[in-house]
């Protein structure tokens, strides 16, 4: 019984470190309903930074806290650089621009930490005073642990009194409710904004910082936090702080007993906690079922019909594509498949974005479902190449299906979260079922078959199976149940009214874009060989996001345009330079701010209304 007294006891621990990073989240959206995808980035600079400020104040406890201390105010600093320089210039954007945005910021921040630091870890010392064990009911606990426990709480408490109990909190919490309002009485809610993101940056600062004796830091803390983090944001409802400090505790001891009683679902636990709440609670457990946001979709304008001049283009463009194997190498072949399977896979996200009017934090479910289920079929089945390119469509259908009819009764970013939620659960399983799903060791050997191995056929397969599925989506747009769709897009209430069962035709959109992508899927696992757990992950969820935006989201060719220039950029980077991140995240940054419409959407801007 001891041994569970202290094992619940570590959990606690592990949920103080947690609380600090998702409270400043859940300040941040509270007021701004900003979804900050950058947060994690926070909470790692807030480790390097207080690993650099702790060796050079030469240790002690002075020395170390105030490193501590100091790092928190630097990441807080940091914070307001971006509030002010991106994310002023996004609040009255949808969830899709924000969060891509702040992934831009991610890519940025992460190639310098590389610079800065190296790629190492970089082991902090214990802290000072603390870096003993205490006996307690026959085991050892830390101290370190023990004041963490202590801290938790105490943050907690001064979070409640600053926001109910000074001047700058009742303007917050009015700012919160009506902004409008607080603006007609004179309220500078530009700079109160500042002040909560800079509130928040601290606490993800101070979360890193402190886990800096328990974690060494390294270049995979923000996508290894940022998912639970928004775990515990969304379970404890989106902008409540107590909300937050029991999600925390609850997905803290969930970890902590799960690896004893069920070490084979520890990841799927975490994940599958926050989807049932969110089916059965949108608004999270301590949240509001009414919480107004700003701008849920990017939508309104009709799809018309490609203009002649847009057609020979595109002809053009595919006379080019049919030539291609003639002059270029495999490696070309490659990078050129890799883009048309990509150039599908972000026409099916933005089928149920741009036309359905959903947005999917975790379409790369369904590219994996394509992928998985392909490579199953041929390790386990003995499936042919041509059965399972077949297959993984029809598999990636029923898994949007099972998903889709419970992310459509949702909305706005709880819609979005759940995918995410849905995504993470498809992903923790793959990766953690070894003897069925090869884990984090994939499967691998998952080749095209004889007459289809060498490049410059499997090529022609990809083209011709990739353009077939975007004529497919692009006849479903301008098909009865496309403009159905797009009712249901632009005025739920109207098309309710006139007889459309909204939820069943936003059910059947995520069915037909789950199918597109896993075709997609299928490709890709076919080209690469093999299937990692790392194509159902959260960095491809946002690359399709990265790619609609960067085409356009209000464009049928826009996705097909943003996955060339965004793949292509991608893979010729990283081959010229170690921090192609950077230049990468610059470009992201750089086209949701100045060009929200998309190269697409531009060039129709300045040529002409037609279709593109």
């Amino acid at each position: 019984m001891s041994f569970y007294v202290v094992q619940f006891l570590t959990g606690l621990a592990s949920a103080a470190s947690l609380f600090l990073v998702a409270s400043g989240l859940s300040i941040i959206f509270g007021v701004s309903r900003v979804v900050n995808f950058a947060h994690g980035s926070f909470f790692m600079l807030g480790a390097y930074i207080a690993y650099s400020l702790v060796g050079a104040f030469d240790g002690g406890i002075l020395g170390f806290w105030g490193g501590i201390v100091g790092a928190a105010l630097a990441v807080g600093l940091i914070g307001v650089v971006v509030e002010v320089l991106l994310l002023r210039r996004l609040y009255h954007s949808p969830e899709l621009f924000q969060l891509v945005g702040t992934f831009g910021v991610v890519l940025v921040v992460q190639d310098v930490a590389l610079s800065i630091w190296g790629p190492d870890d970089l082991l902090g010392p214990r802290a000072p005073g603390l870096d003993g064990a205490v006996d307690f009911l026959g085991h050892r606990l830390p101290e370190y642990d023990i004041a963490l426990i202590i801290l938790g709480p105490l943050v907690l408490v001064a979070i409640w009194l600053l926001l109910n109990r000074t001047r700058w909190g009742v303007l917050v919490r009015a700012a919160t409710q009506d902004p409008e309002m607080a603006g007609a009485l004179g309220i500078n809610q530009k700079w109160l904004l500042t002040g909560v993101f800079f509130l928040g940056s601290v606490l993800a600062g101070l979360g890193g910082a402190l886990q800096l004796p328990r974690e060494p830091a390294n270049l995979l803390m923000d996508f290894n936090i940022i998912a639970e983090v928004f775990v515990v944001v969304v379970i404890g409802g989106m902008g409540n702080i107590f909300g937050a400090f029991l999600a925390a505790v609850l997905i803290s001891e969930l970890q902590a007993f799960g690896i004893l009683i069920f070490p084979e679902i520890t990841l799927v636990l975490v994940f599958l906690v926050m989807a049932v709440v969110l089916v059965i609670r949108p608004w999270g457990l301590l949240g509001k079922a009414e919480i107004p946001h700003i701008a849920a979709r990017a939508v309104g304008r009709p799809f018309r019909p490609v203009e002649r001049r847009w057609a020979h283009l595109g002809l053009a463009v595919l006379a080019v594509l049919a030539v291609l194997p003639t002059f270029a190498g495999d490696y070309a072949l490659q990078v050129a498949s890799e883009v048309i399977i990509f150039a599908l896979f972000a026409a099916s996200l933005n089928f149920i974005m741009g036309v359905g009017g959903m947005i999917s934090f975790g379409h790369a479910a369904y590219l994996g479902f394509g992928a998985y289920g392909a490579a199953l079929l041929v390790r386990h089945l003995g499936f042919g190449m041509e059965a399972a390119l077949i297959a993984a469509p029809v598999m990636s259908a029923l898994g949007a299906a099972v998903f889709g009819w419970f992310c459509v009764r949702l909305s706005g970013v709880y819609l979005a979260m759940l995918t995410l939620a849905f995504a993470q659960i498809a992903w923790s399983i793959v990766f953690q079922w070894y003897d069925f799903t090869g884990g984090d060791n994939g499967i691998l050997g998952i080749w095209p078959a004889p007459w289809a191995s060498d490049s410059w056929i499997y090529y022609y397969v990809t083209l011709g199976l990739g353009l077939g599925g975007l004529w497919a989506l692009r006849q479903c747009v301008f098909a009865p149940f496309g403009f159905t769709l797009r009712a249901t897009r632009d005025s739920a209430a109207r098309a309710e009214a006139i007889g459309i069962d909204v939820k069943r035709h936003q059910w059947q959109g995520f069915i037909v874009a789950g199918a597109a992508a896993g075709l997609a899927g299928g490709l890709y696992a076919f080209l690469k060989g093999s299937v990692f757990p790392t194509v159902m992950s959260i960095p491809i969820s946002v690359d399709g996001l990265v790619m609609v935006l960067l085409g356009g989201v209000q464009t049928l060719m826009g996705p097909v345009v943003g996955a060339a220039v965004f793949t292509g950029l991608k893979i010729g980077l990283a081959g010229e330079t170690n921090y192609w991140r950077i230049i990468l995240g610059a470009v992201i940054i750089a086209s949701v701010v100045a060009f929200p419409q998309g190269i697409v959407g531009f060039v129709k801007a300045r040529t002409g209304r037609g279709e593109a």
